[in-house]
């Protein structure tokens, strides 16, 4: 980055952010970045398979409600190496005949993991090309052998091609650009360099059109990219969940920069996204008025309550069940009835990942 700015000068802060984590050589997510308990930072779907497996219930209900088509096309943006899916899959959903499970993930060393106990076909198995009205080929799903299959893909697929896209954690590691305001209106975060370090550097923000009433020093982040990914995601299917740390606008100019916009680097948060470029992850709660300009989500409502909602509760209960009938031997049903039980409790913590934002398009 240094010599980047030596021979380009300054360089806007989403523009380091997106090197920092997707430099496909250098990037935090190219090289050793991982989620997980000996990774970086810990999400749901890592915790164990509970997170899976009510989202699989979740799944089957979306299916039904979109008339039991086949194939169902599901796509996972952000889908990392690969967790989230081994669950959704483990749990053997209703829909899973039907389900053609699209893994979306940038990094390729990650994708490479895809490969390791999911049925990877092409992606010709869940999409392929027919005869649009003007005589091109458009893709579109198509019939293939029995379910449940997966996909690995680098990039979303094409407008129409599915029902339901979802994005675990996704939106908060998109760039932002990174305001400030002044005196004079709002100026901008670019990087420079001096003596050797990365250092911040304020320009006006001459394209910048923010209605808020803030104090002079305030921060707030201009979340371009992740309104784009909703855009986009609109585009694909009907139905978009994103499930992330939300917040709004205003709020970000109430509270410290450093409390929305973090750095986790083998799980100790930090508050410098300028330190070790590329060896930590960089993250931005959500502001979910700045996404509701593309469409006005249909429900926010917490992790804890969308989990609940969706059989968390029932699952539980088995595994107490089990737990209780096998506690005095020690058996495997029984240890992971008592692990279901915690994973259970942090994933509901609304100090935690409970407190997480569940965003739903649901269709027009």
């Amino acid at each position: 980055m240094l010599s980047r700015i030596a021979r380009h000068g300054p360089i806007r802060f989403d523009e380091v952010m997106e090197a920092a984590l997707y430099d496909p050589e250098a990037g935090f997510y190219a090289t050793a970045g991982q989620a997980g308990r000996r990774g970086d930072f810990l999400t749901s779907a890592e915790l164990g398979p509970l997170f899976g497996a009510v989202l699989a219930r979740a799944l089957d209900t979306w299916w039904e409600a979109a008339g039991s088509p086949h194939p169902f096309v599901v796509v996972e943006a952000g889908a990392g190496s690969g967790t989230l899916a081994r669950s959704v899959l483990h749990a053997q959903p209703r829909c899973r005949d039907a389900l053609r499970y699209v893994l979306v993930e940038r990094s390729a060393r990650l994708r490479a993991a895809h490969a390791d106990g999911l049925p990877l076909a092409l992606p010709t198995h869940a999409f392929a090309a027919t005869a649009g009205s003007d005589g091109e080929d458009e893709p579109a799903p198509a019939p293939a052998p029995a379910g449940p299959i997966a996909v690995s893909l680098d990039a979303l697929p094409p407008p129409g091609t599915a029902h339901v896209v979802l994005a675990n954690e996704l939106l908060d590691n998109l760039p932002v650009r990174l305001l400030e305001l002044a005196a004079e209106g709002w100026t901008e975060v670019w990087v420079g360099a001096d003596g050797g370090r990365l250092v911040e550097i304020l320009l006006p923000a001459g394209d910048v059109v923010l209605a808020l009433s803030a104090e002079a020093g305030a921060r707030v982040a201009w979340q371009r990219h992740a309104v784009q990914w909703v855009s986009d995601a609109l585009e694909v299917a009907e139905r978009v969940i994103a499930i992330d740390y939300a917040t709004t606008t205003d709020a970000m100019a109430r509270r410290p920069w450093r409390e929305w916009l973090r750095t986790y680097q083998g799980h100790a948060v930090g508050s410098d996204p300028l330190a070790d470029l590329g060896t930590q992850d960089i993250t931005c709660e959500v502001a979910l008025d700045q996404l509701a300009v593309v469409r006005e989500p249909d429900r926010v409502e917490s992790q804890a309550d969308f989990l609940r909602s969706h059989g968390l509760d029932g699952l539980v209960a088995d595994g107490r069940a089990a737990w209780e009938a096998g506690a005095a031997t020690g058996g495997l049903e029984a240890i992971r009835g008592r692990s279901r039980i915690g994973e259970a409790e942090a994933l509901i913590d609304a100090s935690g990942l409970g407190g997480f934002s569940v965003i739903q398009w649901s269709g027009r």
